[in-house]
């Protein structure tokens, strides 16, 4: 039996939630499959607020009731104190009566890993954003990410890095054996692709009030993603040609330390002009990118970087910023930029939405990219990662 945590995906967490939840589609129900394998049980803590999808309900899946902090803080000792929670599934409630064998192997999704000692880990490494800008997190994550974080890095059998940038990061903070590490690229799921159906985006545009012409963004709304230069340079755009682009629109759930993102938008007088989506389906996200002008992604860092692979499957130009793991990502299929460059950034913006001849060659490029990053591929690469600990 293979345990992945399925938190980050019922609890739905931006990010680490579509990496959850994509990963244990294409392992537990590949293409083809009938039924979701046996193999594969998803686990989840704080049981009574998770809302998981259909997916993962058809699962044996076994839940804790515990809150997200006190989860938390019974990880964090268990490592602290070299204390083994092996019959941590024991104590825990499973959907099926029928009696599960014990756990072979646990992987960690959400930088979250309690201390097993006869259980194979598997830890996947998405960021080390605390590390970088701390002052973007708030401080008990802080403190808590810099106390376990070297405990789960050393305990864990193996590390999945989402990007060779994050590897590097690993190794470079805390000396990991290479041999230990794995980069395994996210997927883009098959559902983004451009939209040609000019009466389902019609219907699209109408349902969210888009604009003809607008600049998309599309990520948590948190001071990393660094969307208050992006509405500098849509106001200087605004000021140089105001048919450009009428409307920012920023699609993406509030995250932590929110407050200055929003009320720039009233300081810049982009009040109108600046819209925000928190609630958007990705059936309905496909057709927002195939609508817009231009995806912009100006965040500060990224350990991987999902919504510019999907804007660029669905045929969207995309300027991202050229931090962290985002060249390795977007390759040449981007206009890349400073993040904190507004002269450079209000250049680039305003090529991609003028510049014809650029705009045909990003959205030729960018789903020959985006094609290249498969969930398919991560599952492959991921069961590879699970046999080989299995074996020894």
């Amino acid at each position: 039996m293979i345990v992945i945590d399925a938190s980050p995906a019922v609890h739905h967490k931006a990010g680490l939630g579509r990496y959850a939840e994509e990963l244990i589609a294409a392992l537990a129900l590949p293409p083809g499959a009938r039924k979701p394998s046996a193999e594969y049980v998803a686990f989840y803590h704080d049981a009574l607020s998770a809302t998981p999808s259909k997916l993962i309900q058809s699962l044996t899946c076994i839940a804790t009731s515990q809150g997200p902090y006190p989860w938390r803080l019974r990880a964090l000792l268990g490592q602290l104190l070299d204390i083994a929670q092996d019959n941590l599934f024991a104590q825990v409630r499973a959907n099926t009566r029928d009696p599960l064998p014990a756990p072979r192997l646990f992987h960690a999704t959400e930088h979250l890993l309690p201390r097993f000692k006869s259980i194979k880990t598997v830890f996947t490494l998405h960021d080390l954003i605390f590390k970088f800008f701390p002052q973007y997190h708030l401080p008990r994550n802080r403190i808590f990410l810099n106390l376990a974080m070297p405990l789960f890095l050393k305990r864990a059998d193996a590390i999945i890095c989402v990007s060779e940038h994050t590897r590097r990061d690993a190794m470079k903070e805390y000396g990991l054996p290479e041999e230990k590490m794995r980069v395994i690229y996210e997927g883009v799921h098959p559902r983004f692709r451009r939209v040609a159906d000019g009466e389902v985006l019609r219907a699209a545009q109408a349902r969210y009030r888009l604009p003809d012409r607008f600049i998309l963004a599309v990520g948590t709304v948190e001071p990393r993603k660094n969307l208050v230069t992006l509405f500098k340079v849509f106001k200087a755009l605004c000021e140089e040609d105001d048919s450009l682009a009428q409307e920012v629109i920023v699609v993406g759930r509030q995250g932590w330390m929110h407050e200055p993102t929003y009320r720039a938008v009233h300081e810049l007088g982009l009040t109108g002009r600046v819209r925000f989506l928190t609630s958007v389906e990705d059936d309905d996200l496909v057709k927002i990118y195939s609508l817009a002008q231009v995806l912009a992604f100006p965040s500060l860092y990224e350990g991987f970087g999902l919504p510019p692979l999907e804007a660029m499957a669905c045929g969207a130009p995309v300027v991202a910023s050229n931090a962290a793991a985002l060249p390795e990502i977007c390759g040449d299929a981007a206009l890349l930029v400073p993040p904190n460059d507004i002269a450079e950034w209000t250049r680039a913006l305003k090529r991609a939405l003028t510049d014809r001849q650029l705009r045909q060659m990003l959205q030729a490029r960018g789903p020959e990219r985006a094609a290249k990053f498969t969930w398919l591929n991560a599952a492959q690469e991921t069961r590879a990662v699970y046999q080989s600990l299995l074996k020894t």
